[in-house]
């Protein structure tokens, strides 16, 4: 009986350590905030890693709707009119999905903000979709990240940069 009341406290911690990587989310939220020139931009999403998979062309299908991250569909929220690519983008939140392709991605921006993943996607509730190319990052990038920068946002995975062009 002893020997049980000593084990006790071992056997607790191993059931607590199990239990707290259990709880550990694979792709967890991360988020991205810049400005364009007066508008203020969220990217909301969940962050997956390469792990060593092939990521484009294999994980995430050439040619498919993507929700350009894991889990929920990412969100894009802008407090002001902006224009992407050229186009009017009206202040809003939207789900952002995007259609990989070897030589060019196609951007959508949807009016359906609350989704998992791409699987509810409508493309009648599309609001805007531009065209852009991928490039070959500067680095190689093992977790999912979204970057504001002067021009807009980029896109950043595996060895893939996707840039998108955005005026405030």
């Amino acid at each position: 009986m002893k020997r049980l009341f000593r084990l006790l406290p071992l056997m607790l911690l191993l059931v607590s350590v199990t239990a707290c990587a259990q709880n550990q989310k694979p792709s967890p939220p991360a988020s991205a905030e810049f400005k364009s020139g007066a508008a203020t931009i969220k990217i909301n999403y969940s962050a997956p890693s390469v792990k060593g998979r092939e990521i484009w062309g294999k994980l995430v299908p050439y040619g498919e709707v993507w929700r350009a991250g894991a889990n929920e569909a990412t969100t894009f929220e802008t407090d002001k009119d902006i224009k992407v690519e050229g186009k009017t983008l009206p202040a809003g939140k939207y789900a952002f999905f995007t259609i990989p392709g070897e030589k060019e991605w196609i951007i959508i921006f949807n009016k359906t903000a609350k989704q998992w993943g791409a699987y509810s996607y409508k493309q009648a509730d599309d609001v805007l979709r531009v065209t852009v190319t991928p490039a070959e990052a500067a680095s190689a990038n093992e977790v999912l990240k979204y970057e504001g920068n002067k021009t807009g946002f980029s896109l950043l995975w595996e060895k893939l940069e996707v840039k998108v062009k955005i005026e405030g």
